[in-house]
């Protein structure tokens, strides 16, 4: 499974989540070209900071373009509840 749809149905299965919290903060930061506190990254697990990586490498390749718009807009919508 790509991580881009990984982070989606994180988001949005857990949004109360911190980490699902912290996904959409870096992908919001990803698509507004702006900036996310390094210790925000190192709240996560081994396995969500992975996840992180894995969504960088695939947000610089930009070959998942419908999924992406998917996952921003989840992102947004987690944004906009808190």
């Amino acid at each position: 499974m790509l991580a881009i749809k990984k982070a989606r149905k994180l988001i949005e299965t857990n949004p109360a989540d911190p980490s699902a919290k912290i996904i959409a903060d870096v992908v919001l930061a990803l698509q507004n070209e702006t900036s996310i506190s390094v210790s925000q990254l190192y709240q996560l697990d081994n396995k969500q900071f992975e996840l992180v990586l894995e969504i960088l490498d695939e947000w610089r390749l930009d070959r998942h373009y419908a999924s992406k718009l998917r996952l921003i807009d989840t992102s947004m919508q987690l944004k906009d509840m808190a």
